[in-house]
């Protein structure tokens, strides 16, 4: 049987105690730490978050601390911070900060932050701007929006914002309560506008848009103002690409004149608010109608030239009218005396031979119209003898005579009923005769 030996055993609290005793020393207290925020939450005053180090190649997290900001430092921090980076502590934000390792025997090890370099930070958020500035510049894309022209006046116009938002109602009352009588055709896309999903719910809204992209002259991408750390989402890589190789047309007001995200250095025109988008606009419209007013006076001094000009070559037209008259009538006279003579000699060459030739055919046509009468009058007198021998007269004077019945000549007497009228022609008077 084996004997136990007795094990000294410590509580949990002695054990966070010797950690604590190893962990803050001064290498560990006010040591500056560069790490991205997450799960970042103020209660009470405090500010809680994680602090993270991820991978660079995969984006697999590498290392994990909690931090807080006590709140009698917190305020201070905040504050200064969000002047000079315009953001307020958010998750996802890469910062530089000063913490002290605090071992606590009931919630464990965690870092307490004092201070905040904000170059850090903007560093980073510059650094990753122009790394994809850089990647669209690489793809091509860049300035493909950039370049796009504009209708004019631009009046179609598709809005992309959060619907019910300030912004956007600030933005539909300036471009509707505009003086010059404007009438601008608008739709709202409504999107998300600030938020993880911001990126992916605006990509949505272009894609609806990219559709009917026949129906406006250009869009509209508008936010108002709020915490700079609102804005992270306009800086997603896709969005950009979208938004520059959109085939409209694109203004981006987003936020306050001081923010700046990616979306400013692809879009076609970046302006500083919701308002100043509408202002634009109005200003494009002003402007074509100025164009059609100074097209509208060229027009008419034009033809006010034009008129005069006329004017003076009709009056030098008038006073040319007679002398060109009597020039073209005297070379009319001339012409027509050079005609005359010119057919007196042609007549005194063509007619006078043929005025002989008829006289010889007129002799010759007499000769022979004369012996086609006698021998055409010698045949009727004989034709005319025939017809006298062949008539019914010349027969009834021979002694014959006709009987008609009903106007008919008789030649059979079967045909001709008892009683009938019948009448007799003879060569001197007519005879009536009742059939027996």
């Amino acid at each position: 049987m084996i004997k136990s030996r007795q094990v000294e055993a410590l509580t949990l609290y002695q054990l966070n105690r010797r950690i604590a005793e190893l962990v803050t020393n001064s290498s560990t207290q006010n040591v500056w730490v560069t790490a991205e925020l997450s799960d970042v939450a103020v209660r009470g005053g405090h500010c809680y978050m994680e602090l993270l180090q991820k991978d660079p190649d995969t984006g697999a997290t590498v290392a994990k601390a909690r931090a807080a900001i006590w709140a009698n430092v917190f305020s201070r921090l905040r504050s200064d911070f969000y002047i000079a980076t315009g953001q307020d502590f958010a998750t996802g934000l890469k910062v530089m900060v000063r913490a002290s390792v605090s071992m606590h025997p009931v919630y464990g090890m965690s870092l307490v932050i004092n201070a905040v370099n904000p170059e850090y930070t903007m560093g980073d958020l510059l650094r990753r701007r122009k790394e994809r500035l850089a990647r669209l510049k690489a793809e091509g894309i860049l300035d493909m929006n950039r370049s796009l022209c504009w209708n004019e006046p631009p009046l179609r116009i598709a809005i992309v914002s959060a619907e019910g938002a300030a912004g956007y109602g600030d933005f539909m009352n300036q471009l509707n309560g505009n003086q010059l009588g404007l009438r601008f055709t608008t739709r709202l896309f409504p999107a998300i506008m600030q938020g993880e999903r911001t990126a992916q719910s605006v990509i949505a809204a272009l894609g609806l848009i990219a559709v009917e992209q026949d129906q406006w002259d250009g869009v509209v991408i508008i936010r108002g103002g709020g915490a700079t750390s609102d804005l992270m989402g306009f800086e997603n890589y896709d969005l950009a690409s979208a938004v520059a190789q959109f085939p409209l047309p694109v203004i981006v007001g987003i936020g306050h004149e001081r923010d700046v995200t990616i979306l400013d250095y692809v879009a076609n025109i970046r302006v500083k608010t919701p308002t100043a988008a509408a202002e634009w606009l109005i200003e494009q419209g002003a402007m074509a109608l100025d164009r059609l007013d100074r097209l509208g006076n060229d027009i008419v001094h034009a033809v006010r030239e034009r008129l005069a000009g006329c004017k003076i070559q009709l009056g030098q037209m008038e006073g040319a009218i007679p002398s060109v008259a009597r020039g073209m009538l005297e070379r009319s006279h001339n012409k027509m005396a050079r005609y005359a003579m010119a057919l007196q000699s042609v007549a005194s060459k063509r007619i006078i031979p043929q005025l002989s030739r008829l006289e010889a055919l007129e002799s010759t046509l007499k000769l022979t119209t004369a012996n086609a009468i006698e021998r055409h009058s010698t045949r009727l007198d004989a034709m005319n003898r025939l017809l006298d021998a062949l008539s019914p007269m010349s027969t009834l004077k021979r002694g014959y005579s006709i009987t008609r019945f009903n106007g008919h000549a008789v030649t059979n007497e079967a045909d001709i009923p008892t009683g009938a009228r019948l009448e007799t022609t003879l060569a001197e008077g007519v005879m009536v005769s009742i059939k027996q």
